[in-house]
């Protein structure tokens, strides 16, 4: 598995991590507190679906919508898609709200595949050998206890994984690591995990979820992008680049271990490449004016088509600005009487433009699938 970092091109990879970081600070100094945790909400959804889309599972926004609200599909092959879709939304709530000393341990790499696969149903746990057709059942958060082929990859024999992954902790355990090095080990840990395969299933959505909380565990935060859609996009380059970094060493030049030196080297070029590509991405889509302009321009064509009442325009546009408001202030900032004021905020709440926890609490803006497309253009795609 060696070497677990790279060590040649440091200096590209290091300007590298010093552009994203300096991005994804000032891309979370955009916007109001309430506002970025009702994106966050949204962007979990969107990491969701770019992560079931790389694995080949196209789950439509709406159908991801309407499975937090636990309506599902008759239809078996999509009722699968949206709980696998539901399961990995509350994954990644749970590392969001969560605190955790060490990211990388093999206690929380197996939580993670537990917690994802736990709620499935039984056939979402089978595991179908393509070449002998063997079956065998999957236990979540159990790591395999046989050998496996994918592709071209012949991962490590099974009675190596608990070496393997206590070496992957203690290589990039984020303790051990300078800041540079840490946003580094969140790129080479990726492929890393990938290559020893820990589980029969479930390995690419694990590790991908792992890169999340990494993130968000060395203080970069990703609760306002997504690296899964920047995965998905370039997912062709994506499942090279990991292939490359399987390779085997490539004569004296290529490092000091068994694999590619360049080949990881290669891949953390490209992880990186990313996360600023989703950075830069979500910057220009949720730049106040930009967005704000986007929302009047909707709640406008809506005003006119007899959709949304008049004075919505106001409220959206305050909540947009400073983040919630108390539902007794509706008069004040629409100019409208009391009773007329109630009935717009009411519209907007149940058309979920606006959401509140309950009916004492402040209203903040609400991200709902059918607004995707007008409030945020091209975050959608596939």
């Amino acid at each position: 598995m060696e070497p677990l970092m790279p060590e040649s091109n440091m200096k590209e990879l290091e300007d590298l991590v010093s552009d994203f970081i300096s991005k994804a600070n000032r891309l979370a100094s955009q916007l109001k507190p309430q506002v970025i945790k009702s994106i966050g909400d949204l962007v979990r959804s969107m990491n969701c679906y770019y992560s079931n889309l790389i694995e080949g599972h196209h789950t439509h926004p709406r159908d991801i919508e309407k499975a937090l609200q636990e309506d599902f599909s008759k239809n078996k092959e999509k009722r699968n898609l949206q709980l696998e879709a539901k399961s990995h939304i509350e994954v990644q709530k749970k590392i969001d709200e969560e605190t955790v000393e060490n990211v990388v341990s093999r206690e929380y790499i197996s939580w993670i595949h537990e917690e994802f696969y736990k709620l499935l149903p039984e056939e979402l746990k089978v595991v179908k050998n393509p070449d002998t057709g063997k079956i065998v059942k999957m236990i979540p958060g159990k790591v395999r206890d046989g050998d496996v082929q994918v592709g071209k990859h012949i991962a490590p024999r099974y009675k190596s994984l608990e070496s393997l992954l206590a070496r992957y902790e203690e290589a990039y355990k984020s303790k051990n690591l300078s800041k540079i090095k840490q946003v580094i080990a969140v790129a080479a840990s990726h492929h890393r995990l990938l290559w020893i395969h820990p589980f029969y299933d479930g390995n690419g959505r694990v590790a991908r979820l792992l890169s999340h909380s990494y993130l968000k565990h060395i203080g970069i935060g990703c609760s306002l992008w997504s690296v899964s859609r920047g995965l998905a996009r370039r997912v062709q380059e994506y499942k090279s680049a990991l292939v490359e970094a399987d390779s085997p060493r490539q004569g004296d030049l290529d490092g000091r271990g068994n694999l590619s030196e360049a080949g990881l080297s290669k891949f953390c070029k490209f992880f990186l490449e990313c996360c600023i590509d989703q950075v830069d991405f979500m910057s220009s889509l949720l730049e106040g004016a930009n967005l704000l302009r986007r929302v009047e321009l909707y709640t406008e064509d809506k005003i006119k088509s007899g959709d949304l009442p008049k004075g919505s325009t106001s409220l959206l546009r305050y909540a947009v600005l400073n983040g919630e408001f108390e539902r007794g202030k509706a008069s004040q900032i629409s100019g409208y009487k009391d009773r007329q004021a109630r009935t717009v905020l009411s519209t907007l709440l149940k058309k979920g433009l606006l959401v509140s926890a309950n009916k004492k609490e402040p209203v903040t803006l609400g991200f709902s699938s059918e607004i995707l497309d007008d409030w945020f253009p091209k975050l959608y795609i596939g």
